[in-house]
Formats: C-alpha cells, structure tokens, sequence
C-alpha cells in the first residue's frame, strides 16, 4: 500500500471517529419511549388496514438496514417486496393455510433472503484486502455466514421499520424451497422468513405472551 493510500485511509478513520464521538454528544441514548416503540411495547401484527406504503419509506428502511453491522461488512441479506397481486398469489403457494389471510391483506409482504455469493463481493463492501479466499471452496462457511449475516439484517429491518411508524408482523410458517422456486430460481438467493408490512388493525390484538426474566435466561462467566 502506497504511502498516499496510507493517508488516505489515516484521514478517513480520524473522521469516522470524529462522527461518533459528535453523536453521542448529541444524543447518547434512546429515550424509554423510542425503546417502547421499537422493542419492549412493539408487537407482532396479524390484521391490517388499508393504507399503503409508499416505495420511499421501503428505500429509508432499506438504507437504515444497509448500516447496520455484519461480519466483515458481507450485507448477504436480499429483500423483496411482494405487492402485486401476482406476487402475492405466488407467495400464498409457499404458505400455511393459516398464514395466507396475514399475509395477502398485508400492504406489502417482505421475503427475507441471503445471497450464497456475499463473497464474491467482498473487494467493494470490505476493500481494506481481498479476503474472498476465505470463503472460496467452503459451502458450509459460506452458507452459515450468509444465514447468520442475513437473519441479522432481517431483524434490522423490522426494528427500522417500528421506528419509521410502520409495523411488523414476521412468519415462519411457510416452504423455504417453494419460495426459493417461484421467485429464486437460477439464482444463488436463498429465503430465509417473512415480514407482513404495514399499518396495522390493533383491534386484532390479544395480550402480550410472557417473557423469561435475567436471572432465567443470562448467566456470567
């Protein structure tokens, strides 16, 4: 690497820092009702109403999940916005009986995917060294990198979606390979789960289910 190439990337971590420092001045936490809204009083949505959502708040929500961190800068995740009619037709194929109803009166549903070749990007999204030959040749680790990576982005994206005023309602009841038939095909994405999309009919609500306490689940050592 060049001296100039040096400096460069010298400048360039003084001023990332420079960044964080100025916004946590600026604001160091979440107050306790920003939190509510993304986590502690959010719920899983099952009804909907009809108001749509506009392509612009998917594009903030896309940019917000972009930013967010995964291993080695990977961004494996892929996501797509069913809406139209065809496309919900051909999703409701993959889905249990149960789950069709959420998802087609859903204004938009999200599959969320990875891509099997993350890797081959890696001299754009991490361009410090190509790295690619750590993953070249290894299915599994490609595969658990881009499931791990991937399902990160996913939560990402609901979290961003509660804090941009939307709700969320995620689904696991559905074929993985149906899905990756009708709309990965001839491709290296894989599906992962789904996000119903929207703004949401509260009146469907039932009481939130139990959660285990700290001293239940967490352990030092």
């Amino acid at each position: 690497m060049s001296s100039a190439m040096e400096r460069d990337l010298v400048a360039l971590r003084e001023k990332a820092q420079e960044v964080v420092r100025d916004l946590r001045a600026r604001k160091s936490t979440l107050d306790d009702e920003s939190i509510d809204l993304i986590l502690r009083e959010a719920r899983s949505h099952y009804a909907w109403s009809d108001r749509p959502v506009a392509r612009e708040i998917l594009e903030v929500i896309y940019e917000i999940v972009a930013a967010g961190p995964t291993s080695m800068n990977t961004c494996p995740g892929r996501f797509v916005f069913v809406t139209s009619e065809e496309g919900k037709a051909r999703l409701a194929k993959a889905l249990k009986p149960a789950n069709v109803v959420k998802m087609q009166t859903a204004p938009v549903t999200v599959i969320v995917a990875h891509d099997l070749e993350f890797w081959t990007h890696l001299p754009f999204l991490f361009p410090h060294e190509d790295r690619r030959h750590l993953y070249e040749g290894k299915p599994a680790f490609i595969e658990s990198t881009a499931f791990r990576n991937g399902t990160l982005q996913g939560a990402y994206f609901m979290i961003a979606a509660r804090a941009l005023g939307l709700d969320v309602g995620a689904m696991s009841g559905f074929s993985n390979e149906v899905v990756d038939e009708e709309f990965f095909a001839g491709t290296s994405h894989k599906s992962n789960f789904l996000i119903n999309l929207g703004y949401a009919d509260e009146t469907a609500l039932f009481q939130k289910l139990p959660r285990f306490t700290f001293d239940e689940v967490c352990s030092f050592a």
